[in-house]
């Protein structure tokens, strides 16, 4: 695999402020544009920043940046974007347009909003039945597409290097043991391995459980130069590198292996790029969209081998607080991840390490974070990450 090591931005573009609306797992009355605007209005305000600075407007598909710059009454902004999620597509081209000048100061957002293709209730809602009526669920059912393509590699996984339903359920437990201290969170009940191992089959080997949870909520950001934050009323996060990855064959049906896909790509760009890795990593955030995912960014990330997740989160298991804290110390999606707080595709998991990295975690917060690493996406085309760190 070769990778290069250019990083002419790393540590020059900071994430100022970030802000959420809170997370809901059933239909609301309001609209995604109106969770969009409360989270961009709390990030401006927490930078001490007003509509008048913001030069830039990056978010995902719904709204749109005109649309939001309408309803924040923003008046110019010189560059725009609404790039596809994982949340790490928006954050990446917030960093090159704040370096290459292309902006001074992107407001950077993504609003989660329950639709037809990823809740069913929402299909009986004729305010929501008019967004995304096929969607990701639109293929056949037995086909090796969007959802399904993770049943059938967690199945590979299982099949591949023996593990047990139970691996997963670690995942689970984990991010709802951590979802009980974030207030902000769609899912905050208490969860056991009984309880995991009873949730309904959606597709073997994948419980309701090994899922994300569909929500109504936002997330939003304020990304400028380093030099520009060092002013600001917090601490500036700085991005020390980011990246994306995709292996010459990046769909459900033609990856080769659990060994040679994007995830790999982005553990070693991040490597190459950034100045630290896990062992000086404070608080780790793998995405889970579904529990497989995670599984296996511990092992690409550097954790533990193939098809040794599971062993290493028992090896790391707090029973205390029925959670992972790696070494004793990190702790593993500490908001509740997707599968609990609720499915933000990326954005809560930054959210919380920028929150982390500052300390405005709460009763979550790790003593003296320094240095947080988020692997976001899954294993086809979507995987992606990035390194962050404080300033000094």
């Amino acid at each position: 695999m070769s990778v290069s090591s250019r990083n002419p931005a790393k540590d020059q573009v900071a994430i100022a402020a970030a802000a959420t609306t809170g997370f809901t797992a059933t239909n609301t009355d309001r609209s995604q544009l109106s969770y969009a605007v409360q989270a961009c209005v709390a990030a401006l305000r927490a930078a001490g920043l007003t509509a008048a600075d913001v030069d830039g407007i990056i978010g995902s598909s719904a709204p749109t940046a005109p649309e939001l710059q309408g309803a924040l009454g923003i008046p110019v902004v010189t560059y725009f974007a609404n790039p596809p999620i994982p949340f790490v597509n928006q954050l990446s081209t917030a960093v090159a347009a704040v370096h290459s000048g292309l902006c001074n100061v992107a407001l950077v957002y993504h609003a989660s909003y329950r639709l037809p293709w990823n809740t069913g209730s929402a299909w009986k809602d004729p305010f929501r039945r008019g967004g995304l009526a096929g969607g990701a669920s639109a293929g056949i059912p037995e086909s090796v597409f969007g959802s399904v393509g993770y049943t059938a590699w967690a199945s590979r996984y299982l099949y591949e290097f023996g593990g047990t339903k139970e691996d997963f359920g670690l995942v689970a437990i984990n991010d709802r043991s951590n979802a009980a201290g974030n207030p902000g969170a769609a899912m905050r009940e208490p969860l056991t391995m009984e309880g995991y191992l009873a949730a309904r089959m959606i597709r073997d080997p994948l419980c309701m459980l090994d899922m994300d949870v569909a929500v109504d909520g936002g997330d939003a950001f304020v990304v400028t130069t380093t030099e520009r934050a060092r002013d600001m009323p917090l601490k500036p996060v700085l991005i020390n590198a980011v990246t994306l990855g995709m292996t010459g064959k990046p769909s459900e049906t033609q990856t080769p292996s659990l060994r040679e896909h994007g995830q790999q790509v982005v553990v070693e760009s991040l490597k190459a790029r950034g100045d630290f890795w896990i062992d000086d990593c404070d608080v780790y955030f793998p995405y889970d969209g579904f529990t497989i995912i995670t599984l296996n960014w511990f092992e690409n990330a550097g954790y533990c081998g193939p098809g040794e997740a599971g062993d290493f989160l028992r090896q790391h298991w707090d029973h205390a607080t029925n959670r992972v804290l790696i070494d004793g110390r990190v702790p593993v999606n500490p908001h509740g991840g997707s599968l609990s707080e609720g499915a933000s595709q990326g954005s809560g998991h930054f959210r919380e390490a920028v929150h982390q990295l500052q300390g405005l975690a709460g009763e979550r917060q790790v003593a003296g974070a320094q240095r947080a690493i988020v692997t976001a996406g899954g294993f086809f085309f979507n995987a992606q990450g990035a390194t962050l760190r404080t300033d000094g």
